[in-house]
């Protein structure tokens, strides 16, 4: 008599990691053989394909396995590979975490960079993974979301068993026990998060608390402050930005004065005051206008450069404080400027992409404040290019500024001192420093304009510096003005 047969635990499927086109894209192949993708009424071309590899691009609409990618030996594989890569750069495709046998989406990946590309680093039964604290699960439209500011992509949760796993990871675990877990999500979707910065390693003895996570610079970030950095400023994110009226047809505009209040106004225009006539601080404000053209065939000169940094931004003394801090000898130094800044940390530094300027050569510089002098960084043609294109778009503007100053902060300087109002306040310090450039352009006979949106990710590859360490955060054209100037 045979011995009854064991019977063990059914062992679940690991999910299957493919790349498809987001759902607003079209795809084809023309007869010559050359691949095109529709997007929104445009047009993008993606290269020449093969016969075989246009068939098998078809595919690309339900999902292309990644794993296909891993030796890519044949030549149709190869081929699929540099299309998707092309497709990726331009944010045109999303990754599916789904059972290999059918079913629906686990879970929908959304790169949120052009340069993400999913990423499974190994993973051991013995590793404590823990929540980032920057990590956060919100409702977007009927969808679950979890995203984080220093990801580069986000998690469409499609299975609510998912949700229950990471927020019992809001304390480390070890894989090994979530196994145990009913809906265990599978290493790929563990290892993706990782990748993302979304779930890290922790040691065995280690809480997994604020210390734990990333460099010194990054401990000085409150939750809300990196968040807001990332996702008000380009580079980091894939959401619609910029002036592109969302409410307009839906929501009345607010009138551009707000009504009076009721009761009796008192005037404040007495007939004496017209007669003295304005300051000499009114009639520079009354002159001060934006300044989007410039006169390419008469540039800036170093000159007049040096003259608008030396008032601007120049470092006009040094001096250091003890700090009363009830527990040993604490001190801090500070560099005062002419412009007022949040407890007087000067944490803004000024960098300058220069198109033209007589006396100065084209290329990417750093004001040194202290030793009023400019110093070369070595940066790529085309990520110089890509920063001046960017603001002759975002200013409307016809032709490039003839130097572009992205003020970028060491966040460091003031998260050292101030709690939960940090970010805010340097961004108080940009709306002065800015207003004290458009002062001294026109004092000077220069035109300027500030710049509302700013590229932090290509400010970060031109710096070779993280984001959230010293990132940009407002910017500002100078130049020349064309005539005639055109105001707001």
């Amino acid at each position: 008599m045979r011995a009854p047969r064991k019977l063990g635990r059914r062992v679940a499927a690991a999910p299957t990691l493919s790349v498809r086109l987001v759902g607003h894209v079209t795809f084809d192949v023309q007869a010559s053989g050359h691949a095109v993708a529709q997007v929104q009424g445009f047009s993008v071309g993606l290269g020449k394909l093969s016969a075989a590899a246009a068939e098998r691009a078809r595919q690309l609409r339900t999902g292309f396995p990644l794993a296909a990618f891993a030796s890519a030996r044949r030549p149709v594989e190869k081929e699929i590979h540099h299309l998707v890569r092309r497709l990726a750069a331009r944010g045109l495709v999303e990754y599916r975490l789904a059972a290999t046998r059918g079913g629906g989406d686990q879970v929908v990946i959304e790169p949120q960079m052009p340069d993400y590309w999913p990423r499974t680093p190994r993973l051991r039964g013995s590793d404590r993974l823990v929540l980032s604290r920057f990590a956060y699960l919100r409702r977007r439209a009927y969808e679950l979301v979890l995203e984080s500011p220093r990801s580069g992509a986000l998690f469409k949760i499609s299975d609510a068993k998912v949700a229950g796993i990471l927020a019992a990871l809001a304390t480390p675990h070890r894989i090994e026990h979530l196994r145990r877990r009913p809906g265990f999500p599978g290493l790929p979707l563990l290892a993706l998060l990782v990748d993302c910065e979304i779930l890290f390693r922790v040691a065995a003895s280690d809480a997994g608390l604020r210390p734990t996570e990333g460099d010194d610079s990054l401990v000085m970030w409150d939750f809300h402050d990196l968040l807001f950095h990332a996702r008000s400023t380009e580079g980091r994110h894939a959401n619609p930005s910029g002036g592109i009226y969302p409410y307009a047809g839906a929501i009345a505009e607010l009138p551009a004065v707000r009504p009076r209040w009721p009761g009796e106004a008192i005037d404040l225009r007495p007939p004496s005051a017209a007669a003295a006539g304005p300051s000499p601080m009114a009639e520079l404000l009354q002159k001060r206008h934006s300044t989007r053209d410039f006169d390419d065939r008469s540039p800036i000169t170093l000159a007049e450069l040096a003259q608008f940094l030396d008032v601007a931004a120049r470092v006009r003394s040094e001096q250091s404080t003890t700090l009363d801090l009830g527990g040993g000898d604490l001190s801090s130094t500070y560099a005062l400027r002419l412009y007022p800044s949040a407890g007087a940390g000067y944490e803004l530094e000024l960098y300058l992409a220069v198109d033209r300027c007589e006396g100065l050569p084209r290329g990417f510089y750093h004001y040194d404040a202290g030793a009023h002098a400019v110093t070369p960084i070595e940066v790529r043609g085309a990520e110089l290019d890509a920063a001046l294109d960017a603001a002759t778009v975002a200013m409307g503007a016809t032709s490039r500024p003839q130097i572009l100053i992205t003020i970028a902060a060491r966040f460091g300087r003031l998260s050292w001192k101030y709690s939960s109002i940090a970010y805010g306040l340097i961004l108080k310090d940009v709306g002065v420093l800015l207003q004290t450039f458009y002062l001294m352009a026109t004092d000077i006979g220069l035109g300027g304009c500030a710049v509302g949106s700013t590229n932090i990710q290509l400010f970060a590859r031109m710096t070779g510096i993280d984001f959230h360490v010293e990132g940009a955060v407002g910017q500002f054209a100078l130049g020349r003005g064309a005539a005639p100037a055109r105001s707001d």
